[in-house]
């Protein structure tokens, strides 16, 4: 009855005002855009949550080396991975401009981390604590890691992306499994040129540092070749669960724009 008595004032409003019900119903419709980009769902939201922790773990569980058969890692390399993992699901399921505001969040997350961490560091400890120099040896990051860390993370990241997005255009959103793989390759690849040079440049021999970045690439792209079976599954699970399958066409990759 209700909405009988609704589609009456509509019909009259359309034949003594059509201009006026235009109107209104271009604002309710531009509305309804507005607050539909201005939104995420909670199981982004869930996803951006653990890409930060995987960020922030990975600074943490990096000032701890590890053998692995003839590579030397940092115990970093058990999360770190993580995170390219969960942008190729989010850059699949949302799209790059999701992918791009939860590159940015982490950012932010990581680098307030890294910022009350020094400055917890910097803080003298009280006459009674004497663990100040396992504090330092965790916590307390040289100026030019915290740089190359947080650099090489937004050019890997944003690579990562780039090279998803366009990939899955170029294949009209067929073999998954390859663009995450080859995605990973770029976006390791980028994050570890940075990195390596900026944060060891001067402390381990140049003819070192090639080496270093093959193997950060080849073990942190087999990790994604591993788990891929279950990053497809969980896209799989993802798009239907959310009714979102993005392609970016015609969508500025402007990393800057929000």
């Amino acid at each position: 009855m209700f909405l009988g008595k609704i589609c009456a004032i509509s019909k009259k409003m359309c034949t003594f005002a059509p201009d006026l019900t235009t109107e209104c119903l271009k604002t309710s419709l531009k509305t309804s855009v507005m607050n539909k980009k201005q939104t995420v769902s909670v199981l982004f939201m869930l996803y951006g949550i653990l890409f930060c922790v995987c960020l922030i773990a990975a600074n943490i569980l990096g000032t701890k080396q590890m053998q692995v058969g003839p590579f030397s890692i940092t115990a970093g390399l058990l999360v770190f991975p993580i995170s390219y993992i969960i942008n190729d699901c989010v850059c699949e399921v949302w799209g790059y401009q999701k992918a791009r505001l939860l590159i940015w969040a982490g950012f932010a997350a990581n680098f307030l981390f890294i910022s009350f961490t020094s400055l917890a560091d910097a803080i003298p400890g009280a006459p009674y604590w004497t663990n100040q120099e396992g504090f330092h040896a965790i916590f307390g990051l040289a100026p030019r890691i915290t740089l190359a860390s947080l650099a090489s993370f937004l050019a890997g990241s944003f690579i990562n992306a780039y090279v998803m997005s366009r990939m899955k255009i170029a294949s009209q959103g067929h073999r998954f499994g390859l663009r995450a793989i080859v995605s990973t390759i770029f976006g390791e690849a980028a994050d570890s040129v940075i990195f390596i040079p900026l944060a060891l440049g001067g402390v381990i021999p140049t003819e070192v540092m090639l080496p270093m970045i093959i193997s950060q690439v080849t073990l942190k792209t087999a990790y994604e070749i591993v788990v891929l079976p279950l990053t497809m599954q969980v896209v799989k699970a993802t798009k239907k669960y959310e009714g979102e399958d993005v392609y970016d066409n015609g969508i500025s990759y402007n990393v800057f724009k929000f």
